[in-house]
């Protein structure tokens, strides 16, 4: 019979990971959480709810941690579970019929909703996306540091029912998340070459919100929808503002 692994990557995830395993366990057994080093309740949680830990330094490297859970497990099968998503009950019917079929000439990809506040986004930068994350084991290695993606040569398939993405907790989060990731995303473009102006940084930022406010039709959202145009700009803003800060300092450096 095959196998199936679920990985959940985590630091800090106490308010998320019960939930996450329980979900996940609907699905598999052998629920693997990748750990970076949390100071909160999120490794005894997870052991409480049967899950495997093991320790891995994330060094800033998201494809490096989701490559290194390939090494923990022998399972024919491996699925990709964030500490705050969650699968609905069609999909995870879909899943398990997969893993006992043991069909492994397909990736499969799953419809994600975002949630935030109580509320469910259908439009805008928020608007649902198809995340590919159940795969043969020996098919797939992951690529990118920040916005990590899959690299696997099987043809795609995306399986009905929903994935739930409960990305924020708070405003608060969402900012200290923002910093992070746009840290960690001029930096690697710093590297590789990239450099921009100020002017650069307002034009990225004014046309995609534009864009997620008209052409992904943010506005039918309401003004949750409205607000989260204002979010992807200062983001996008972020990223490229970091970017010049990094050349202007190593130009005077």
């Amino acid at each position: 019979m095959s196998t199936l692994t679920i990985v959940i990557l985590t630091k800090n995830e106490e308010t998320y990971i019960e939930n996450a395993i329980k979900n996940a366990k609907k699905c598999t057994d052998d629920v693997l959480v990748i750990d970076s080093g949390s100071t909160d309740s999120t490794i005894n949680l997870a052991l409480k709810e049967g899950a495997r830990t093991v320790f891995h330094e994330l060094n800033d490297d998201f494809a490096a941690q989701r490559n290194f859970a390939l090494t923990q497990t022998d399972s024919e099968w491996i699925m990709y579970l964030d500490a705050d998503e969650r699968l609905d009950k069609i999909l995870c019917e879909y899943i398990t019929s997969i893993v006992q079929s043991n069909n492994k000439a397909r990736q499969y990809g799953m419809e994600r909703y975002m949630l935030f506040n109580g509320y469910e986004f259908h439009h805008g930068i928020f608007s649902p996306d198809c995340v590919y994350r159940l795969f043969p084991r020996d098919k797939v290695h992951w690529v990118g540091k920040v916005h990590e993606h899959p690299e696997c040569n099987l043809p795609k398939e995306i399986l009905k029912g929903k994935m739930q993405h409960y990305t924020y907790k708070s405003w608060h989060q969402w900012l200290m998340k923002a910093d992070y990731y746009t840290t960690i995303w001029a930096e690697e473009r710093y590297q590789q070459g990239k450099r921009v102006s100020l002017g650069t940084a307002f034009l990225h930022a004014s046309l995609g919100a534009l864009r997620a406010l008209l052409i992904k039709r943010a506005f039918l959202d309401g003004w949750m929808g409205i607000i989260s145009c204002g979010q992807h700009g200062f983001y996008t803003m972020l990223k490229y503002v970091k970017l010049y800060e990094l050349q202007k300092k190593n130009e005077k450096d």
